[in-house]
C-alpha cells in the first residue's frame, strides 16, 4: 500500500507525491501551485534554473496554507556551485520564495567538469543543514559513481537523489545505489513526459501510449505510472499547469496495482534515457547565471 508520508534518512517526513514546475511558465506557475495545494498536494518541487521560484512562493501564499503545511523543495544551479556561492544561492532561493527555511535543498547536477565545486557546494548544504536553515539536503541526476565520489568527501548522506525515472527508463543501478546508502529515489519525468531536450532522445516514443498501461483499474496511464512509483517506495513529482491534470495526477490513492501488474510495468524498461546524460558536461547551460531576487 502507498503511504501518505515518506521518512527521509534524517527522520524528516515528506509527502511522496509533489507538483513539479519544470518548464512551467512563470505566469502559469502561481495558479498551478495554488490549485495543487487546494487539490491536496502538500509538496512543491522547483529549482533556481526554472526561473519560477517567486511564482511558486506566490502560489503557496495564495493557497492560505500555513508555511509548515507545505513541503518546499528547490535546487541550486551549477553556476552557483562553490561553498560561498551556494550559501548565497540559498539566500536567493528563499528571497524569491518568500520563506526563511527550506524543507529540501538539492544540487541540480553532478557537473562532472567541475566536480570540486560540486563537493564545495554540497559542503555548503551541510552547513545550511547544521544551521537549521534547511531540513534535508540532497542531489539530483547523480549516478552511482557520482554518489561514491560525493560520499568519499562529505559527511552527510544525501536524503534524496532526484533522477529521470519512468517505465521506459527505470535506472535500476541508481535505485540500488540509493537504497544501499539509505537515499530516497525521487522521480522527475515520472510519467515520461519530457517535452523537449534538444539533442537527446529525438526518436523517443511516449510511454503514455503503451498498451501495458491502458485500462488498468479504470485509471489513466499517467495515474497508473504514478501509482507504480508510489507502491515501490519512490517519490514522484509530476509536472502540469493543466488544472484538470493536476487533480487527476493526485487521484492515485484509491487503487492498488497487483504484483503481476507492477512486474509488467517493470518489464517496459528500455534502458534509454530521454533527458541529458549527467556525465556529459554542458558548460553553455551550466554557466547560466541565476538572478538575484531584486532583479528578477
Amino acid at each position: 500500500m502507498t503511504v501518505n508520508e515518506l521518512t527521509l534518512n534524517n527522520g524528516v517526513a515528506m509527502p511522496p507525491l509533489g507538483l513539479g514546475v519544470f518548464q512551467s511558465a512563470p505566469e502559469e506557475t502561481a495558479n498551478a501551485v495554488a490549485t495543487a495545494l487546494e487539490t491536496g498536494y502538500r509538496h512543491i518541487d522547483t529549482a533556481a534554473a526554472y526561473l519560477n521560484e517567486r511564482e511558486v512562493g506566490e502560489g503557496i501564499r495564495r493557497s492560505g496554507l500555513d508555511r509548515d503545511d507545505v513541503f518546499i523543495e528547490t535546487k541550486v544551479w551549477v553556476s552557483d556551485y562553490g561553498y560561498d556561492e551556494t550559501l548565497h544561492a540559498f539566500e536567493k532561493a528563499t528571497g524569491k520564495l518568500g520563506v526563511d527555511r527550506l524543507d529540501l535543498l538539492i544540487l541540480h547536477q553532478p557537473a562532472t567538469d567541475r566536480f570540486e565545486k560540486t563537493i564545495a557546494a554540497y559542503k555548503a548544504l551541510e552547513t545550511l543543514l547544521q544551521r537549521g536553515d534547511v531540513r534535508a539536503i540532497g542531489v539530483s541526476n547523480f549516478t552511482p559513481q557520482h554518489l561514491d565520489r560525493l560520499l568519499a568527501e562529505t559527511e552527510v548522506v544525501p536524503a534524496v537523489n532526484q533522477v529521470e525515472l519512468h517505465p521506459y527508463f527505470a535506472q535500476r543501478d541508481v535505485q540500488s545505489a540509493d537504497a544501499e546508502h539509505g537515499i530516497l529515489t525521487q522521480a522527475w519525468s515520472p510519467i515520461g513526459g519530457i517535452t523537449f531536450y534538444p539533442g537527446w532522445g529525438e526518436d523517443r516514443r511516449s510511454v503514455m501510449d503503451d498498451p501495458t498501461l491502458a485500462a488498468l483499474h479504470g485509471k489513466s496511464p499517467a495515474q497508473v505510472m504514478l501509482r507504480w512509483h508510489l507502491q515501490q517506495g519512490r517519490s514522484a513529482i509530476p509536472k502540469s499547469t493543466n488544472l484538470s491534470r493536476i487533480a487527476e495526477n493526485f487521484d492515485v490513492f484509491d487503487f492498488e496495482l497487483s504484483a503481476d501488474e507492477l512486474a509488467r510495468i517493470d518489464a517496459l524498461d528500455t534502458g534509454v534515457r530521454s533527458g541529458p546524460d549527467p556525465d556529459v558536461p554542458r558548460p553553455e547551460r551550466f554557466d547560466m547565471p541565476i538572478p538575484e531576487p531584486s532583479v528578477e
